[in-house]
């Protein structure tokens, strides 16, 4: 009988309904769990503390990926750095080669933070220049994404990268497939001279976006930066062939040696889309010389006279650009002279 008595009160107890008093907390249940502590931890993103017993490839590897998965600015830098430091070792540790290191970090050319933007063209620099060539279509894809990119900052870091690969294979970068239009309207879009923009237009019929755009107390340093930056892309494309000398053996050579270039016959366009004319490939001088007279003389004329008459730093650039302009059509393979 006692023991039914307490099972009676114990399921009672269960529906009584608990007097809560002034100054006292409530009861706890029985299942109560502590929750107040905290604790502190370390996360590494896809990242490992040693290195001890990791192959230098796979550390290479792993580096080369948390250049693009790392969230921390300082992450991605660091493993930019030291990618940099194993191509730059001797002898180079690179067992990716160049096409993979250039597939994976190319997209940081957009990268929002500086230091990342600074260490990668470090990077570039350390890449062997004969291996840079037979990727400049690919390189420039992402140049001119750069270039017309809205910040700021990221459209002048852009300009230096292309400088490297002036530097490095100049020849190729104004000769491949959308190399030489591509890029200049590029340039039109950074600058504003482009007059068929129809909804930054003046009543003459000239855009004045590029002031717009700018709007910053950087404006006339950035915009000088890419004037000048344009003179140096015009001068290598118009610089005058080197006379290759006569040799007996070259035309059998031609006809039945191994081509040494990377993908010698992709001027033909045997196995790709229709090119139309930004797209074309202008190998020699005489045809861009041509296209750059009928598409955009004019135009860039004209943009630089008004940057020139601004004086400062962007009169000084737009000389610059003169100067490249008139070096540019003078000797027999100019279009229709000055």
């Amino acid at each position: 009988m006692g023991s039914s008595m307490r099972k009676k009160r114990e399921k009672k107890r269960d529906f009584n309904k608990a007097k809560l008093k002034v100054g006292r907390e409530k009861a706890k249940a029985a299942n109560f769990t502590d929750t107040s502590f905290k604790s502190k931890s370390i996360h590494i993103n896809q990242g490992a503390l040693t290195s001890d017993g990791i192959d230098s490839a796979e550390q290479f590897k792993q580096n080369l990926s948390l250049c693009i998965s790392a969230k921390s600015d300082t992450q991605r830098r660091e493993a930019v750095a030291y990618i940099t430091n194993q191509i730059s070792s001797t002898p180079p540790n690179n067992p990716v080669g160049t096409s993979g290191v250039l597939s994976k970090l190319l997209p940081l050319l957009s990268d929002a933070s500086t230091s990342v933007r600074a260490q990668l063209l470090k990077l570039f620099r350390a890449l062997p220049p004969s291996e840079v060539g037979a990727h400049v279509e690919k390189i420039l894809m992402y140049i001119r994404g750069g270039m017309t990119h809205l910040s700021p900052d990221i459209r002048t870091d852009t300009l230096d990268v292309l400088d490297w690969l002036l530097d490095v294979a100049g020849d190729e970068v104004v000769s491949c497939s959308g190399g030489w239009l591509k890029t200049i309207n590029s340039f039109s879009s950074m600058l504003g001279w482009n007059p068929s923009v129809g909804s930054a237009m003046t009543s003459k019929g000239w855009t004045t976006a590029s002031k717009a755009t700018l709007g910053t107390k950087k404006g006339p340093e950035a915009q000088a930066r890419q004037i000048q930056a344009l003179a140096r892309f015009l001068e290598v494309g118009f610089k005058p062939e080197a006379p290759i000398p006569v040799q007996s053996a070259a035309y059998w050579d031609n006809i039945y040696r191994l081509p040494t270039t990377p993908n010698p016959f992709a001027y033909l366009n045997l196995f790709g889309i229709p090119r139309d004319e930004e797209n074309e490939m202008y190998l020699d001088r005489g045809s861009r010389q041509r296209v750059f007279d009928a598409r955009w003389r004019a135009t860039i004329a004209t943009g630089m006279e008004g940057a020139r008459k601004e004086g400062g730093t962007v009169g000084r650039a737009a000389a610059a650009l003169g100067r490249a302009l008139n070096g540019g059509f003078d000797g027999p393979e100019s279009g229709s002279g000055n």
